[in-house]
């Protein structure tokens, strides 16, 4: 029956005719933060002739992480119009969520080919990158959507940028040698806070706080109680964000707390069973940084 209505529900909405002309991405990116889903579909269906709204609905999907429905969605309005290169970042994003990075990352190239400073794009791609652990190129990539400046990115992609430079920066320092160490090391504390001040209450930007607190070493500040005051502040905004779920886990791994950290790593790979930061860590490799016990 919850198949019909949506059928339904995508034949009524879909009737409009392909529009030619460009979406204004940053202003629907800005909006649908703020959106729920109800908003947003009720906006949908009371005026099925924009593009914009199907759009809109399928960026709070994607905050919500509910990706299957997001991607219905993109796949829809590229039948629509081909020519929405917005809705094809999109089907790159829901591809990379669904640890398809090779599919994500051909779509990814070609957009930012024709659309150089389509920051979304760019900012899929630093992720991509950074799972891969080319660490560099995340920064590069990153720094290339700061460069472009507020005024031409929207302000969840613009606070993500600053994170995932960051993050990565923090990745160098941890991996790197005497110079690289201090060098990257220094600088992560001020990409993040440059991200918190976009967007202080945005689930990735807590999320990378907490983990600059649970992976810091000591005397740069780590400090385990802020990770998870940051984390539960993050599993609150967004409760099906994954990788949140590993990183609070790691908190109680520290503490002592085998069950709960079992149960975080399960619930977050629950969520999603391809989790390359919860199989890294629970399978005992730790590429991604398991802080010592011993190092609170």
């Amino acid at each position: 029956m919850r198949k019909v209505a949506l059928c339904v529900f995508f034949v009524l909405c879909f009737s409009f005719s392909s529009l030619c002309y460009a979406l204004d991405w940053r202003r629907l990116h800005n909006e649908a933060d703020k959106l729920s889903v109800d908003t947003a579909k009720e906006a949908a269906v009371s005026n099925p002739d924009l593009i914009d709204n199907f759009y809109s609905l399928a960026l709070v999907y994607l905050n919500q992480h509910k990706d299957k429905e997001a991607g219905e969605l993109f796949d829809r309005i590229l039948v629509v119009d081909p020519d929405v290169f917005e809705a094809e970042w999109g089907r790159a994003e829901v591809l990379r969520r669904m640890h398809r990075a090779k599919e994500s990352q051909d779509i990814l190239k070609r957009l930012i080919k024709e659309h150089p400073d389509f920051a979304p794009a760019l900012i899929t791609l630093a992720y991509i990158r950074y799972i891969e652990m080319n660490f560099e190129e995340t920064v590069r990539l990153g720094k290339r959507v700061i460069k472009l400046g507020r005024d031409h990115v929207d302000d969840p992609n613009y606070a993500l940028a600053y994170m995932i430079v960051g993050g990565a920066k923090g990745m160098l320092a941890h991996y790197g040698g005497p110079i690289s160490k201090p060098v990257n090391g220094l600088a992560v504390g001020g990409y993040l806070k440059a991200g918190e001040k976009i967007q202080p209450n945005k689930a990735a930007v807590l999320f990378g706080l907490g983990n600059y607190f649970l992976l810091a070493p000591p005397i740069a500040g780590r400090d385990i109680d802020k990770a998870e005051k940051y984390f539960k502040r993050a599993i609150d905004a967004e409760p099906l964000f994954s990788d949140v779920y590993v990183r609070l886990a790691q908190v109680y791994q520290m503490r002592g707390d085998k069950a709960e950290y079992e149960r975080y790593i399960d619930r977050a790979l629950l969520i999603d069973p391809g989790n390359e930061i919860a199989l890294d860590i629970k399978s005992g490799a730790c590429k991604f940084v398991c802080p010592s016990p011993g190092d609170k």
